[in-house]
C-alpha cells in the first residue's frame, strides 16, 4: 500500500513510519525538514511546503498526525495560534489536495485529541458523546471539521482522538521522570482527575486498525480501556521508578508556570475506546501496570 503521512518524523509518527515500512508498505513522508532525515528502504522524505497535490498522486491511504506539540512552551496567544493553524490549516490544505486528485485515497486518518470533550467529572465518555468547550475543544472540533470534509470526495475518514500518550524516550513520560526521580514527584491539582491514557504502540496499532477495515469509521477514541484517576496514575509511576508518590502540585502554582496548557493536567476525562473495542481491536496494554513496565521496566532511557 502507498501511503502517504504528515507529522511522520515525531514521538508517534517516527516509528509508525518504521512498523508500516516493515511490513512492506511504500511511505512519503511530509517534513518541515526532509534534509535532517535520510530515505530508508519503504521511506521517502519529502518538504512539507512541496505541492501536496505532487506527493498525493498514485497515494492509497493518508495519515495526519502534524500538529505543534501541545507542551512545547507556555501558552500564549502567538503559541496557541500556532497549536491551532498548524492543526486546522495542514489538514484543511490536505483534503484541499485530496479533493483535486483525479483518483482519490481510499482512507484519511487524522489525529484528534480527547480534548475534543473539554473538561469533565466521573462520567464515562464514548465516541458518541459531544464536544466540550474551551481552546482544546474548539481546536479539535475545527481540526474535525476539516477532515470530514474529505468524506464528500468519497474518502473514508477516521478520526483519532488521542489520550495522554506513554512512550520510551519521549512524549509525557520524559516530562515526568525528572521530578520523581528527584523524590519530589506527585499528583497534579486534587489528584482525583481522570487520566485518559494509552501506549504509544496502541496508537500505531489503532492507525494500523483503521487503514485496513473498510467498516472502521468516524470517531475514534485512541485510549486504553482503564483509565485511572490522577492520584492512582502518579502511585503507579511512582512504584515503576522505585520512588514516592505523595507531594502534590497545587493549581495555583502550575498555571503561574504553565498558564492557560494546566487545564491540560488539572481537569480530566474519563474516556473510553468503545469503537475499537466494538471492532474487536486487540489492546497490546490495556493497564496501566503493564503499559510503564515496558516504558520504565528493564532499563528504559529516562527520555533523556
Amino acid at each position: 500500500m502507498k501511503l502517504l503521512l504528515a507529522g511522520g518524523t515525531g514521538f508517534i509518527g517516527a516509528p509508525l513510519c518504521r512498523r508500516l515500512a516493515q511490513q512492506g508498505h511504500e511511505l512519503l513522508v511530509l517534513t518541515r525538514s526532509p534534509d535532517a532525515h535520510r530515505d530508508e528502504p519503504g521511506i521517502r522524505f519529502l518538504l512539507l511546503a512541496d505541492a501536496w497535490r505532487d506527493a498525493l498522486d498514485g497515494v492509497e491511504g493518508v495519515v495526519n498526525l502534524a500538529g505543534e506539540p501541545l507542551a512545547a512552551t507556555r501558552w500564549n496567544p502567538g503559541q496557541k495560534v500556532r497549536i491551532r493553524d498548524s492543526r486546522v490549516e495542514t489538514t484543511r490544505h490536505l483534503v484541499e489536495a485530496i479533493a483535486a486528485m483525479p483518483r482519490k485515497p481510499a482512507v484519511l486518518v487524522n489525529a484528534s485529541a480527547i480534548g475534543y470533550y473539554g473538561a469533565h467529572g466521573d462520567e464515562e465518555l464514548t465516541e458518541s458523546d459531544g464536544p466540550g468547550r474551551g481552546f482544546l475543544a474548539d481546536t479539535c472540533q475545527a481540526w474535525e471539521a476539516e477532515a470530514r470534509r474529505a468524506e464528500a470526495h468519497g474518502v473514508r475518514v477516521v478520526r483519532l482522538r488521542i489520550g495522554l500518550v506513554l512512550g520510551r524516550g519521549g512524549g509525557a513520560l520524559a516530562k515526568m521522570i525528572p521530578p520523581f526521580r528527584a523524590f519530589v514527584g506527585g499528583p497534579l491539582g486534587s489528584g482525583r482527575q481522570w487520566v485518559s491514557w494509552v501506549h504509544r504502540d496502541d496508537v500505531i496499532g489503532l492507525v494500523e486498525w483503521a487503514l485496513a477495515r473498510a467498516e472502521f469509521s468516524g470517531a475514534v477514541n485512541a485510549t486504553a480501556p482503564q483509565p485511572v484517576r490522577m492520584a492512582a496514575f502518579c502511585r503507579e509511576f511512582g512504584r515503576a521508578l522505585r520512588r514516592p508518590s505523595w507531594l502534590p502540585a497545587p493549581a495555583a502554582a502550575l498555571r503561574l508556570l504553565l498558564g492557560e496548557m494546566t487545564e491540560l493536567l488539572v481537569t480530566g476525562q474519563r474516556v473510553v475506546p468503545r469503537a475499537a473495542l466494538r471492532t474487536g481491536y486487540p489492546f497490546r496494554f490495556p493497564s496501566l501496570a503493564g503499559a510503564l513496565e515496558e516504558c520504565l521496566g528493564h532499563g528504559a532511557d529516562d527520555g533523556n
